[in-house]
């Protein structure tokens, strides 16, 4: 069913900077120069709405931030959802997916929380900041965004922060969700959702101080990457597999030993790919993965996948636990 808000939206709306080229200027070399309260003040449109408040939790180039700033980002957005505050979150592009992952990890409320960015600085001609944030509280604002998780909205528009992914360096329409398509759209300030995802059970992680690869594979691997890896002892490891689950059995095997004592999970690295059950039988293919502990992750990412991971084992879940966790992406 196509739900489109027509009605004036009512919902107050916290954003929250966090940095980004939708906060940078300068020609030449842009560096971020504008905080959350600046970023609003440029949008005419925003700054006569009077139930829009500000706050900047860091500024930072997105390949800059931590994992701790990234979870102090996740847990002011979900702090202010709590308080039925619709959320927009001001990121940058390069890691916006997995902290707007992590954020759905921890989301528990049902007021939405949107992240956005932009692709050109502030100071560029034809900056898309403005209008991606207007099209961000648009969608904070909107009562049929309740109850969806986090979302990201660019370009114009609306996707899942499980499914996002960012596909393209420098077009406006950067983000993507190759497995699902977009949710919806925003047009002329108005949110339309032509569909919806389930939301996954919440975790808290107290501080995401634990370790975790992502150790991608290819043809001819000969588990040199993966030993060396194992070797740093990992608190967990996400997997790379090609077509639909599939390794080398030698490769499969060092794996298979590993997942009985860390979780392992694995992604498939078609990007709108996911592990089979039963097409193939030859050895090293799904069948003989899905024998063994090794956790497929389902539509996830890598990015996404190892977000997860680090949530799950940062809360203190067994392997099993965590294998129901990723379970609910395995579809």
């Amino acid at each position: 069913m196509v739900q489109t808000s027509t009605s004036p939206p009512v919902r107050r709306v916290r954003i929250l900077g966090a940095g980004g080229t939708i906060a940078m200027s300068g020609r030449g070399g842009a560096t971020v120069e504008l905080d959350a309260a600046g970023l609003l003040a440029v949008v005419r449109e925003l700054t006569e709405v009077v139930d829009i408040e500000t706050e900047t939790i860091v500024s930072l180039p997105s390949a800059h931030l931590t994992l701790e700033d990234q979870l102090r980002v996740c847990r002011a957005a979900r702090d202010a959802a709590r308080r039925g505050i619709g959320v927009v979150v001001t990121h940058g592009t390069d890691a916006l997916e997995e902290t707007a992952l992590l954020c759905d990890v921890i989301h528990d409320a049902a007021a939405p929380i949107v992240f956005t960015g932009a692709i050109r600085p502030a100071s560029a001609p034809g900056a898309d900041g403005p209008a991606n944030l207007l099209d961000a509280v648009s969608v904070a604002r909107s009562e049929e965004a309740a109850g969806m998780g986090v979302l990201v909205v660019f370009g114009g528009e609306i996707h899942h922060a499980r499914c996002a992914r960012k596909t393209d360096t420098t077009s406006l329409t950067a983000f993507s969700s190759p497995q699902t398509g977009p949710l919806g759209r925003v047009t002329e300030g108005h949110p339309t959702f032509w569909s919806r995802l389930p939301r996954n059970p919440p975790l808290d992680p107290v501080a995401l101080d634990r370790r975790v690869l992502i150790v991608p594979t290819a043809s001819g691997d000969d588990g040199t990457l993966a030993r060396a890896a194992l070797g740093t002892d990992p608190d967990g490891v996400v997997i790379g597999t090609l077509g639909a689950g599939h390794l080398h059995p030698d490769l499969l095997e060092l794996w298979a030993h590993a997942a009985e004592h860390i979780p392992v999970v694995a992604y498939c690295r078609p990007e709108r790919g996911v592990v089979l059950s039963g097409t193939y039988g030859y050895p090293g293919s799904e069948q003989d993965l899905r024998e063994t502990a090794i956790i497929p992750v389902g539509f996830l990412s890598p990015q996404a996948a190892r977000m997860k991971l680090l949530a799950c084992v940062a809360s203190g879940l067994s392997i099993e636990e965590i294998r129901w966790a990723f379970r609910q992406d395995d579809g």
